[in-house]
Parts: C-alpha cells; sequence; structure tokens
C-alpha cells in the first residue's frame, strides 16, 4: 500500500487549521439552526398527540351515542311491556295475578327510570367531553399554526444551508485524510473538551485565542519556527502562530465563497 507523502511540521499546522476553519464554519451554520429541528420534532410530536386524544375523544362520543340509544331502546321495550301488563291486569282471575303484573309494571317503569338517568348522565359526558374537545381543537389548530411557521423557518434556513453544509462536510473529511490519523484523533478529543469545539487556535495579544493565559515570548518563538506541534498548557489546545492564521483564513474565506 503506497504511503502517504511525508509532510512538515509547518504543513500539518497549516492542514489542521484549515480543518479546524472547516469545522468551525459547519458549527455556525448549526448554530443559526439553533434548537429549530427538536423545536419542529417537538411539535410535531405535540400535533399528533393532540389529533390522537381528539380521535379517542370522538370515538368515546360514539360510544356514549351507541349506549344512550341501547336505553332508549329499553325504555321503549319497558313502556311496551307496561302496555302489556296494564292490558293483561284488566282480565285477571284473581288477586294473586294482578299483584304479579302490578309488580312487573312496577319493576318497567324503575327500569325507564334508571334509563332516563343513565341518558342523563351520559349527556353530561357528552358535554363535558364536548368541552374538552373544543379547547383540544383550538390547541391543536394553534400548534399546527406554530409548527407550519416553525417548519417554513427551518426549510428557509436549510435551503440556503444545506447546500453549504454538505460541502463543508466533505471537505473536512478530504482534509482528514491529508492529515495523519494520531492528529486527527487528538483533533477530535480536543475539540470535544473545549469551548466552541476550537481545537486549533492562533497567538492573540501574546495568548491563546480564547484564553487569558499569556504564553511566555520562547514559546510563541517556537509556535512562530513552526518546527513542532505545541499545544497549549492551559487548554491543551493546538497553538499556530497568527501570521499563519491569517494566511489560512485568507485562504479558507475564499474556499467557503466558492462553495
Amino acid at each position: 500500500m503506497a504511503k502517504k507523502k511525508e509532510v512538515s511540521v509547518e504543513e500539518r499546522l497549516r492542514a489542521l487549521y484549515d480543518l479546524q476553519l472547516i469545522d468551525s464554519r459547519v458549527d455556525e451554520i448549526r448554530n443559526v439552526r439553533g434548537e429549530l429541528p427538536l423545536e419542529v420534532r417537538d411539535l410535531e410530536d405535540e400535533v399528533e398527540g393532540l389529533s390522537t386524544r381528539l380521535q379517542k375523544l370522538d370515538e368515546s362520543l360514539a360510544d356514549i351515542d351507541e349506549q344512550i340509544k341501547a336505553k332508549k331502546n329499553l325504555i321503549e321495550e319497558a313502556k311496551t311491556l307496561i302496555k302489556k301488563y296494564t292490558e293483561q291486569q284488566k282480565n285477571v282471575r284473581n288477586n294473586r295475578e294482578y299483584d304479579s303484573l302490578t309488580k312487573e309494571t312496577e319493576f318497567q317503569e324503575l327500569e325507564i327510570q334508571l334509563a332516563e338517568k343513565h341518558i342523563n348522565e351520559h349527556r353530561a359526558q357528552i358535554d363535558q367531553k364536548g368541552e374538552v374537545i373544543s379547547t383540544t381543537k383550538e390547541r391543536l389548530k394553534e400548534r399546527q399554526n406554530h409548527l407550519k411557521h416553525k417548519k417554513s423557518e427551518l426549510d428557509a434556513i436549510l435551503a440556503e444551508t444545506e447546500k453549504e453544509e454538505a460541502a463543508l462536510i466533505k471537505k473536512s473529511e478530504d482534509y482528514k485524510n491529508t492529515i495523519e490519523e494520531r492528529l486527527v484523533v487528538a483533533y477530535h478529543r480536543i475539540r470535544t473538551n473545549v469551548k466552541n469545539g476550537l481545537a486549533v487556535v492562533a497567538i492573540e495579544r501574546g495568548a491563546s485565542g480564547g484564553s487569558f493565559f499569556t504564553i511566555p515570548p520562547q514559546v510563541q518563538a517556537e509556535i512562530a519556527s513552526r518546527k513542532k506541534i505545541i499545544t497549549d498548557e492551559h487548554s491543551g489546545r493546538i497553538l499556530v502562530d497568527e501570521a499563519l492564521a491569517n494566511e489560512q483564513k485568507e485562504k479558507m474565506a475564499k474556499l467557503f465563497k466558492k462553495l
């Protein structure tokens, strides 16, 4: 297998800083999106939940309607029986038969009362569920409108940045392939552990970028010589001199414009 071309420390530093600039640009793009994708997912889940709730409420109303119909049928059957028993009482042969029919009539009257009570309870449930349905529909409409707005906002951002992000991610992978694996691993480890994902930073006003700790002049001179890879003892970041950083920033700015 062919070996990778031997590169100087300066070339490695430039490649690492280029990689950092590319990944930082990806970070910027994702920061623009911010929490929008999560907000959209949460809203989609909420809309789905509300829709499911409405469906269950509608099914519950249909079930209550069926129960009311059943109770009304029971009442009609009871009335028919009462009429039948009343007619039969006219032709009884003794008090025992009369009393038996009276008890049957009273029983059916109680059945009617109980059925009417249940119907009233069911109607109260319908009113209660109707209020819940009305409130849920209002909430669903409000959430759907909010989701539509957020989706539109996200789609607009994606339309502006998706192509650039994909191109940058490919460039990032291309650059990683030009850097020896141990440095890429170290870069990712540092990037994961430091604020803002900055693993490679330039010297600014005698301190490492984003730090208040001054770097001794001798170390600054070593960094500027570009003879070895030096890390900040406080943050662990890889350090490059300001001149190199400015050169790479200018180079990468031209690359970003083409994407």
